[in-house]
């Protein structure tokens, strides 16, 4: 069966502002030392399951240019854009519409564009188990990282251990971002896994679960589909588009289906959710600072400092995180990171919508 790969590339990365912004966000940056972006990071990693040609991008309208400067092996028809954010859901349904047209029913992995794997041969073997189980239990494949410690900022999938298929075990349920003490029980009960936002499906499985769950929506994803290819598909996709609710494809469907199979991954995953990833990212020195750009510090300990030609120095600091672009500067306790949002929603009360 055809493998093709769906990547999710349209959201905002509010949570590594002021790095990312609305017009550059995350997905398009390099966090790591080897001068790639995240979403060249994601192509790369997949193309020895994929070919360029059958790999497709959803992403908002404005980012096209950039998806298309920064993966110029990627056909230009293969770039979808969505006209508004309207969460997971619609955006994958939109993927598998288009696929399912130019390919009729073929494999699919989703895939967010801002991860990070450490052990990529490790990740290939394991969305290869993945297509395996999809195409042979006509089932829904999530991949679940086997956790190793009690985040409390991931949702997660509690599994049964007793139900299985090679190397994938059937999912009870999923459950949202639980608390400190809630986390630990996971953990201690090893039957539930980090919920990672990776998928494998065959266009078929998760069509008929959009018509079965979210019938609404399938008639609108079904209306964009007959469009394909006509003078007004972009003007039925602006109009379709208008009509969906904001939807997850965990809410969506992932909830209410019960032909899922989770396959664990233990292959280095990391969803850079916050600056606190650049720790896990890079090197740190010998007081746990984690410095880039143009920095000189004194009595300053298990800080992340990022600048760039401007010196910036740093005096008895301790567990702060400081980044400086050409117009905006944040000073952040690492402890506060979750409240970046909350800042951006203060900039735009502000009306200061030239610094998000």
């Amino acid at each position: 069966m055809k493998k093709t790969a769906l990547i999710m590339a349209g959201g905002c990365g509010e949570r590594f502002w002021p790095r990312s912004r609305r017009s550059l966000p995350k997905q398009f940056l390099s966090l790591t030392n080897n001068g790639k972006t995240m979403i060249q990071l994601t192509i790369e990693r997949i193309l020895s399951l994929v070919d360029a040609e059958d790999i497709f991008i959803v992403t908002n309208q404005q980012y096209k240019q950039l998806v298309s400067r920064q993966l110029p092996a990627i056909p230009e028809q293969n770039i979808l854009c969505e006209p508004c954010s309207k969460n997971t859901a619609p955006c994958i349904g939109l993927g598998a519409m288009y696929i399912a047209q130019k390919y009729g029913d073929a494999l699919m992995f989703v895939l967010p564009s801002d991860h990070l794997i450490k052990y990529n041969s490790m990740f290939i073997n394991t969305m290869n188990e993945a297509c395996n189980i999809a195409e042979s239990r006509s089932c829904l494949v999530t991949i679940g990282i086997t956790p190793d410690y009690p985040e409390t900022g991931y949702g997660y999938i509690k599994f049964n251990p007793m139900a299985y298929y090679g190397q994938a075990f059937k999912v009870d349920c999923f459950v949202e971002k639980p608390d400190l003490v809630t986390a630990k029980q996971y953990i201690d009960s090893e039957e539930y896994l980090w919920n990672s936002g990776m998928f494998t499906w065959t266009t078929s499985s998760i069509l008929n679960s959009f018509k079965q769950y979210l019938p609404d929506l399938y008639q609108g994803l079904v209306k964009i589909r007959d469009s394909i290819g006509t003078s007004f598909e972009a003007d039925i996709i602006q109009e379709v588009y208008q009509s969906f609710p904001s939807l997850s494809i965990d809410y969506g469907i992932m909830e209410k289906s019960d032909n899922i199979y989770t396959l664990p991954g233990t292959f280095g995953w990391d969803d850079v959710g916050s600056w606190l990833a650049v720790e896990r990212i890079k090197q740190a020195d010998d007081l746990g600072n984690v410095i880039t750009g143009n920095i000189m510090t004194l009595d300053s300990s298990n800080c992340i400092m990022e600048g760039s030609d401007k010196l910036i120095a740093a005096v008895g600091l301790n567990n702060l995180i400081i980044v400086d672009t050409k117009d905006a500067t944040l000073v952040c306790d690492k402890n506060s990171t979750n409240k970046i949002k909350k800042l951006l929603e203060l900039l735009k009360k502000e009306n200061l919508n030239e610094y998000i």
